[in-house]
């Protein structure tokens, strides 16, 4: 799913991940315009992502210290049906909420551990897990790039690579992924399209962000992929 109303690639380029927010509350037209936006994820993508807005309490303890959090109010917990798929899930539609609060004008970081699971007020139905959450607001920055492999590390292609291979490699090599480890690879053979996890930390939710990320560079739909590790 690409909204065509979103500079999306825009957004991938000018996105970082920011740890400290400002007291500015996030205006009622921009958080009925995610609501939006969650709403369709979730109709899409069968996932029950919730937005929570001015609770401070799953960023006040030692862990969202630890992490150098400060300042956080406001994030998206990214919950599900358990299965197999559930993690990759929650990246690909995460992401996609990430890169619009940033077409927004807001700030990002995208959070595994360091926070407090038992405090977030979200509803998580029998059958349902809650695996992280995406810090939302006004950073006090605008965050730093990270650094990156090179495409060759991350990418396998046979024969000539065409350009929306290359677009879609630039895209996803820009994505964010756990502690910047880029554990995934991405392979072009013949026709056929794949992308699996190459194993690490989170590695599922980052296969996720990435595939999203290559979508939007590549400009093609998630029914490209031939196979989904």
């Amino acid at each position: 799913m690409v909204d065509t109303q979103v500079d999306w690639m825009g957004a991938i380029r000018a996105r970082h991940s920011v740890r400290s927010y400002t007291a500015r509350p996030i205006e009622k037209e921009k958080v009925a315009a995610l609501q939006a936006q969650i709403d369709r994820c979730n109709r899409e993508g069968g996932l029950h992502i919730q937005l929570v807005t001015e609770e401070p309490k799953a960023f006040d303890g030692m862990m969202a210290h630890y992490g150098k959090f400060s300042g956080v109010r406001n994030y998206l917990a990214l919950i599900g049906p358990k299965g197999e798929s559930l993690e990759e899930k929650l990246g690909y539609y995460g992401e996609q909420l990430v890169l619009y609060a940033q077409a927004l004008g807001l700030n990002t970081c995208w959070v595994a551990l360091t926070f407090s699971k038992g405090k977030v007020p979200a509803a998580i139905d029998k059958g349902e897990k809650l695996v992280c959450v995406i810090t939302l607001g006004y950073g006090e920055g605008q965050g730093t790039a990270h650094k990156s492999k090179a495409a060759g590390a991350v990418s396998e292609t046979t024969g000539d690579v065409p350009e929306w291979f290359r677009r879609g490699m630039e895209a996803a090599m820009l994505a964010p992924t756990a502690v910047n480890q880029q554990k995934y690879l991405i392979e072009l053979k013949g026709d056929r399209l794949s992308a699996r996890a190459t194993g690490g930390f989170y590695a599922k939710v980052d296969l996720g962000i990435v595939k999203y990320h290559f979508e939007v560079g590549a400009g093609i739909g998630h029914d490209r992929w031939t196979t989904s590790e």
